[in-house]
C-alpha cells in the first residue's frame, strides 16, 4: 500500500475568428473517499500462523548498503471485523534474542543482542499495540500503536494493506486473512544510539530502521452451511 500519473493536456486556440467562450460547466463534486467492502470473513479473534509471516527490518551500513536482518520468534493477536476496519486492535511480542543474520561472523550476534544494541537480557521482549487504525483505502490502512523497544514506548506508524482472506476451507476449516505492512522509526528514539553516524556523514550504522512484515492469520471455524 500509491503512484499517481499526472497528465498534462493542451488545447490549441483557433487561428482564424474567435469561436463564442463557451460557459463553463459546474465542477463536478468531489468524489467519496473509498471505503472497503466488507470481505468473506466472518469477525472475531485471529491468531497468527507462525508458518506464514515474517519480519523483516533494514538499516544502512556506512551508506553502502541496507543491512538486512530479521526476526524468527515473535506473536501476534487481531480483533478483525471486515465490516468496521476501523475497529481493528492488534497486539504483537517479538523476542529479541531471535534476532537471525545472514552470516554473521563469530560474536556478532551476541553483541547485537547485547548492553550497547538490544540489551535483550534486561529488555527480554519488543511489542506492538495498536491504539488507532485510520483506513485510507479499499484494502488499505495506517494503523499507530505503541511500540515498546529497549525499555521505551512510543508511537509508530504502519502502512498496513490487507490482502484478503476466506471463511474456511475443507483443507484449512478456520478463516484465514493476510496483511502486508512497512513501517520506520529511528532507533536512537529508543535509547539504541550507537553507532548512529555523526551529522552529514554515513560513517556508522543508519539511525532509521525500515520494517517489512507479511502476515497470515487464523481465525474463527469454518461454519458448515445446511446442504
Amino acid at each position: 500500500m500509491k503512484k499517481i500519473l499526472l497528465a498534462t493536456v493542451f488545447l490549441g486556440l483557433a487561428a482564424c475568428s474567435p469561436k463564442p467562450v463557451a460557459e463553463k460547466a459546474d465542477a463536478p463534486a468531489a468524489a467519496p473517499a473509498a471505503k472497503p467492502a466488507p470481505a468473506n470473513v466472518p469477525a472475531g479473534a485471529y491468531t497468527l500462523d507462525k508458518t506464514h509471516a515474517s519480519l523483516v527490518f533494514t538499516v544502512n551500513h556506512l551508506g553502502f548498503s541496507n543491512y538486512t536482518a530479521a526476526f524468527a520468534d515473535f506473536d501476534a493477536r487481531l480483533i478483525f471485523d471486515p465490516a468496521r476496519p476501523e475497529l481493528t486492535t492488534l497486539e504483537a511480542t517479538i523476542d529479541p534474542r531471535s534476532l537471525t543474520l545472514p552470516s554473521p561472523p563469530a560474536g556478532f550476534k551476541d553483541e547485537l543482542v547485547g548492553p550497547q544494541w538490544l540489551n535483550a537480557a534486561q529488555y527480554p521482549a519488543i511489542t506492538f499495540k495498536s491504539t488507532k487504525v485510520d483506513v485510507t483505502g479499499v484494502n488499505t490502512a495506517r494503523v499507530t500503536g505503541d511500540f515498546t523497544l529497549h525499555g521505551v514506548t512510543k508511537p509508530v506508524v504502519l502502512e498496513v494493506t490487507f490482502n484478503g482472506g476466506y471463511a474456511g476451507h475443507p483443507m484449512d476449516p478456520n478463516a484465514r486473512i493476510g496483511f502486508s505492512a512497512t513501517g520506520v522509526f529511528k532507533r536512537s528514539d529508543f535509547g539504541i544510539a550507537y553507532g548512529v553516524p555523526a551529522p552529514g556523514t554515513t560513517m556508522g550504522v543508519g539511525d532509521e530502521v525500515s520494517v517489512v512484515i507479511e502476515t497470515e492469520f487464523s481465525g474463527p471455524p469454518l461454519v458448515q452451511k445446511p446442504a
